[in-house]
């Protein structure tokens, strides 16, 4: 059996880059795997949350997931707090995870900056958090930006140091699934750093809740540079806001970056950018309709993560189990 475990945190607005990068290819995804999928909200609350705010977020994501075609009855869509085996099993795997792996987590250092005295130990230990995301279904399989690889490399070291320290052969080494030409979406107004929810220009970002208007105004205004597009991807190397709006062209239209180049050579961005506004209204206008309609009936919303988490729970309670027996833990 091939298990998919993803999931995604509540904070805001998904969008252009959620949407390529991880949330379109969960919907392909779920015609070859049995798929799970979470909204985070225990990670969320590594960095400060308003409880209202994050109650709404959490419902807005999981509309944004059922309205890009994620299936919540084939597969499974819950919030993370709902099921407690990821708080039971973090525990665990805090007292199986080493300091010295933690220490090299390379996000933790990004998040916390100068201020890593003052970090939350939860962001800390998120890692760890996420590992029991994953082991507590036996997940085989979790697709993954560039920037989470480390994390499932670390979800790995504790499943195989959990096994070899109890001697027994419980969890699997989960395997990345890197998908997609875009699976890395920059910004619209800088091309060297990712698209964002928390960049301070909502002209940064296009949101999945955007209407078609504002997205023709965000591409026309997306920076570019004065020359036309080069014939292949090498003419792209130094052309950052370039090399992102071709990359999106071609994730949105299913291409290679080559197909693009070949198709729009020497051609302005005024051009282009025509092109893109049109493949990006055509690909985001229905999800952004249905979404809206689901944000009108949030009971149904709240039915399917209800039901989800009750599913979900059914999968991890045996886990949960089996680990508390092979610690040495009582049972129930």
């Amino acid at each position: 059996m091939r298990r998919i475990f993803s999931g995604v945190q509540p904070t805001g607005n998904l969008h252009l880059g959620n949407y390529l990068g991880a949330i379109r290819n969960w919907v392909t995804l779920q015609a070859e795997y049995e798929c799970i999928y979470c909204v985070v909200d225990m990670h969320a609350i590594t960095a400060a949350q308003d409880p209202a705010e994050l109650r709404a977020s959490t419902r807005e994501v999981a509309a944004s997931l059922l309205a890009a075609g994620v299936d919540a009855k084939t597969g499974i869509l819950f919030n993370q707090s709902q099921v407690s085996a990821h708080a039971e099993l973090a525990w665990i795997f805090n007292c199986i995870a080493r300091l010295g792996w933690l220490n090299r987590m390379t996000q933790f250092k990004e998040k916390a900056g100068k201020h890593r005295e003052n970090a939350s130990v939860g962001l800390y230990v998120y890692p760890n958090l996420m590992a029991a995301d994953i082991l507590a279904y036996k997940a085989t399989h979790v697709p993954v930006g560039e920037d989470q690889k480390q994390h499932l490399e670390l979800c790995r070291d504790i499943a195989q140091a959990f096994n070899s320290q109890y001697g027994v052969d419980c969890f699997p080494l989960v395997e990345p699934l890197i998908l997609g030409e875009a699976t890395r979406v920059m910004s619209l107004r800088d091309g060297t750093e990712k698209m964002s929810k928390s960049d301070p220009s909502d002209h940064a970002r296009i949101n999945l809740t955007d209407p078609p208007d504002l997205i023709a105004r965000k591409i026309r205004r997306a920076r570019t540079d004065p020359d036309p597009l080069p014939g292949t991807p090498d003419g792209l190397a130094t052309r950052p806001e370039a090399a992102n709006l071709v990359g999106i062209f071609a994730a949105l239209c299913d291409a290679s970056v080559a197909d693009v180049c070949r198709r729009f050579e020497g051609a302005q961005f005024s051009t282009f950018k025509e092109a893109l506004t049109e493949l990006a209204i055509a690909e985001l206008a229905p999800i952004t309709a249905e979404m809206q309609r689901l944000m009108d009936d949030l009971a149904y919303v709240e039915s399917v993560l209800q039901d989800g988490a009750e599913r979900a729970r059914s999968l991890a309670r045996p886990v949960t189990r089996e680990v508390q027996e092979i610690v040495g833990f009582l049972a129930a």
